[in-house]
C-alpha cells in the first residue's frame, strides 16, 4: 500500500520510504526528497512541503564517544531558520503514547524538534491559510540515534508517536506557551490521513484531551 510503513526498522531502513513519508488525503506520497544541501555543520533536507527542514548534525567522535552542536545560530541562519528561540522544552514518554496534533492559535511558534533518548516518529501537518499544500502531512523518525532534527514552522499543527520503550522529546520554540491558546486536531483525522507506523500489538496511550481534538474540515468552518 502506497505510503504505509511496518514498524520503525522499515521506516529507517528502507530505500523507498527513506526516513520519513509524507501525504495528503488519500493521495499519498513517498521518497520526494526535493532538496539535500549542506550548511556549515548541518545537512539539510528538505520535502515538498514548503518551510519543513530535517537537519542531521556532523558527528564527531572516537573511542570515547561523540561531539556534536545541536544548535548554532549561523548556521541555521544561513539555512533560513533566522529565528530566536524563547523555550526549551523537554517531555518523557514510554512505548505507544501518542502525543498530539498541537499547534497554538493566536501565538503560533516556530519548533525544531528532536529526540534524545529513545525513538519517535514525528509529524507536521501544513494549516497555513492558502499554502498550496494545506492539510497536507510530512512524518519522519527522529532517534538518539540518527540525531536528526526536524524543524517546523508557524502554523503546523504537531504530534509524535513513541515507537522505543521509552523516549525523551525536546524541542526549541520561538514564543512562549499559552496554555489559554491551545488547538488541536484529531490525530487519526481521516481527511488528513497520517500513517501512523504502529506496530502489530502495540496499545496505543492517548491523553483524554487529544482523544477530543476535531477534524480538519471542522476547523475550517
Amino acid at each position: 500500500m502506497p505510503g504505509r510503513i511496518f514498524g520503525r526498522k522499515a521506516a529507517e531502513n528502507a530505500s523507498v520510504y527513506r526516513h520519513w513519508i509524507c501525504g495528503c488525503g488519500t493521495l499519498k506520497l513517498r521518497g520526494t526528497l526535493i532538496r539535500r544541501k549542506i550548511m556549515g555543520k548541518i545537512t539539510i533536507e528538505t520535502c515538498n512541503i514548503e518551510g519543513l527542514k530535517v537537519i542531521t548534525p556532523t558527528v564527531f567522535g572516537d573511542e570515547r564517544g561523540y561531539f556534536m552542536e545541536t544548535y548554532n545560530y549561523k548556521d541555521y541562519k544561513e539555512a533560513g531558520m533566522d529565528m530566536e528561540f524563547v523555550q526549551d522544552n523537554q517531555s518523557a514518554s514510554k512505548r505507544g503514547v501518542l502525543r498530539g496534533l498541537h499547534f497554538q492559535i493566536q501565538y503560533p511558534q516556530d519548533k525544531l524538534v528532536r529526540v534524545v533518548s529513545g525513538e519517535v516518529f514525528d509529524v507536521a501537518v501544513d494549516l497555513r491559510p492558502g499554502s498550496k499544500t494545506y492539510g497536507q502531512w510530512y512524518g519522519v523518525i527522529l532517534s538518539a540515534e540518527n540525531k536528526k532534527q526536524f524543524f517546523i514552522p508557524k502554523n503546523f499543527a504537531h504530534g509524535f508517536l513513541v515507537l522505543s520503550e521509552y523516549a525523551e522529546f525536546a524541542y526549541k520554540c520561538t514564543d512562549f506557551y499559552h496554555p489559554n491558546d491551545e488547538g488541536g486536531l484529531f490525530y487519526n483525522d481521516p481527511e488528513i490521513g497520517i500513517e501512523w507506523p504502529i506496530p502489530e500489538g502495540m496499545e496505543l496511550i492517548i491523553s483524554e484531551k487529544d482523544q477530543k481534538w476535531g477534524t480538519l474540515k471542522e476547523l475550517t468552518r
